[in-house]
């Protein structure tokens, strides 16, 4: 799967073997190779690494085993969360239905292929699933599932429709499709049944995240320390945020509102992306930021054969190019607004796409100065081959662990430095600072849910009280942290580290932003605090 996304596309027709046996295989055979790596690339100081790749890869790739490890051994994530696997069947062929191979005849025959595989794959799931599963992940496994066995037999013929797929694999291709569908229904059934544990069971415990902390994101610090720093933060956020939204909105409750109202004309909704990531390059350029890669993305709404399920599913506006794979241009999916749909719904959905929403998620973070400027780099001028593919967008979550901090902190730094440069409305300056707040609370319900200070109905009441939350996202949040340990304190975790290593490079005579944001991003997505060590080291 992780490969088909990286544009590898030998094993498109597979699925993984996620039964005990071959998880625990896999694990002597992980630590045979840690050991291997060991003997053939000995850990090395950061001045020797400075100018050693080859080291430093060899260091990721050890890292990434002690993760890989940790997850089977700690029976946190495939022997009780049922997320994964249905996110890991569906993306199984989503993955190829939303960058199909040439000719397409190859792609319909993995996508067959692939068709057939998942029954027996949901089948392995209801032996792996030993340990207790928490309710709230049962609920959104069953619901996923449910939601593509009905497009499994429905808005699958759409996608054959638009690449003009022939009769004879059309049959194949539905014939296996229904088979897939009744195994998804099943999976469905089956998680109902199971017993939902609704009190415990979404701490993976102190020992277990500190070591994601330290092998994943190669931060020095203990979960007890970030904890004290990033709360020691919130209350300069909380009130920044609240000064900056009194003033263009009357209070903090208002800004919603206010943001909503300033979107832009249903005739002008798909430019405006255009024309704000055209403002974003010409921008950075103007004052000499970073070199911007030549790698031209579009923004186009969302399929046809997609607009039902992508709301359900984890479905990405913008997924990461394939590194192994580049086409002439990237598509950036947005939720479309067009005379087919209602006019109701066409003004919700301007409401919920303003101005705000295009500018700082859609433009500066994901599709301009953010993901796509430093996946640029990871593609093109990664001098680590780790670094090319750690960040690369599957299933359920990024291809390697150890990639998520300079992804997640680029792309979070790069809205902050949009917004030193001039780039932001007041409006837009508000929603960047709540956004800044909200990003320190996913660190603080990260770290207090997953080392036993918050039970999860504490992580959502923490979102609905200092954040302000909706309840229901409250939930949403609060899931997402915890089926995913480490995760959500990335993003300040990356974020902070590039700051804090900006701080410390100015003070060098030949500093200059481009040549720091270059130098930074031509690692490739390694851990923050790891690129800081290098990019202090002395050779």
């Amino acid at each position: 799967m992780n490969a088909t996304f990286t544009g590898l596309h030998t094993h498109d027709h597979r699925l993984p073997d996620w039964s005990r046996d071959a998880r625990d295989t896999e694990v002597a055979e992980l630590a045979e190779l840690h050991d291997a790596l060991f003997s053939t690339s000995p850990r090395r100081g950061d001045n020797a690494l400075a100018t050693d790749i080859d080291a430093v890869d060899a260091e990721l790739a050890r890292a990434n085993i002690d993760v890989r490890i940790l997850e089977t051994q700690s029976r946190f994530f495939h022997d009780r969360n049922p997320v994964l696997w249905t996110g890991e069947a569906i993306f199984s062929v989503v993955s190829l239905l939303l960058r199909p191979t040439h000719p397409i005849s190859s792609c319909t025959t993995a996508i067959t292929a692939r068709l057939r595989a998942i029954p027996a794959f949901l089948g392995a799931m209801q032996t792996a699933l030993t340990e207790p599963v928490p309710a709230i992940w049962i609920d959104r496994a069953t619901r996923e599932a449910r939601v593509f066995a009905g497009f499994l037999r429905g808005q699958l013929r759409l996608w054959c429709d638009e690449h003009q797929i022939d009769s004879v694999e059309r049959q194949s291709i539905a014939a296996a499709a229904a088979d897939a569908a009744q195994a998804f229904d099943g999976a469905a059934h089956w998680l109902f049944l199971l017993p939902h544990d609704v009190h415990s069971g979404y701490a993976i415990g102190v020992e277990a995240y500190d070591i994601l902390l330290r092998r994943g994101h190669f931060c020095a610090q203990s979960s007890a320390e970030l904890l004290q720093r990033v709360m020691g933060e919130m209350p300069a956020a909380q009130t920044r945020f609240h000064a900056l939204a009194t003033e263009v909105a009357g209070s903090p409750e208002a800004l919603g509102a206010k943001l909503a109202d300033d979107r832009p004309a249903e005739a002008d909704y798909l430019a405006t992306f255009t024309s704000q990531f055209e403002a974003c390059r010409e921008l950075a350029l103007k004052h000499d930021q970073v070199s911007w890669p030549d790698w031209p993305l579009r923004y186009v709404p969302i399929p046809v054969w997609a607009r039902d399920i992508a709301p359900q599913l984890y479905f990405l506006f913008y997924r990461s190019p394939a590194p192994y794979e580049p086409r002439p241009e990237h598509l950036y999916l947005v939720t479309p607004v067009d005379d087919t749909i209602a006019p109701d719904e066409r003004e919700r959905r301007l409401k919920a796409w303003n101005h705000s929403t295009i500018t700082l998620n859609h433009v500066v973070h994901h599709g301009a100065l953010g993901h796509h400027v430093q996946n640029g780099h990871a593609t093109h001028r990664s001098h680590s081959r780790i670094g090319k593919i750690a960040a690369v967008d599957c299933a359920s979550r990024i291809g390697m662990f150890l990639g998520g901090s300079m992804a997640e902190g680029w792309a979070c730094y790069a809205t902050e430095l949009a917004d030193e440069l001039g780039f932001l409305t007041p409006l837009e300056r508000a929603a960047e600072q709540q956004s800044r707040v909200r990003m320190l609370a996913r660190a603080i319900v990260d770290i207090r849910l997953h080392t036993g200070g918050f039970t999860f109905a504490e992580a959502v009441a923490y979102y609905v009280q200092e954040v302000g939350m909706p309840e229901a996202a409250a939930v949403g949040e609060a899931t997402k942290n915890s089926m995913f340990p480490c995760t959500a304190v990335m993003y300040w975790l990356g974020t902070q580290g590039i700051l804090d290593l900006r701080d410390t490079l100015r003070e060098r005579a030949d500093y200059s932003p481009r040549h720091f944001h270059d130098a930074l991003l031509s690692r490739g997505a390694i851990p923050v605090a790891l690129a800081a060590r290098l990019l202090t080291a002395t050779p």
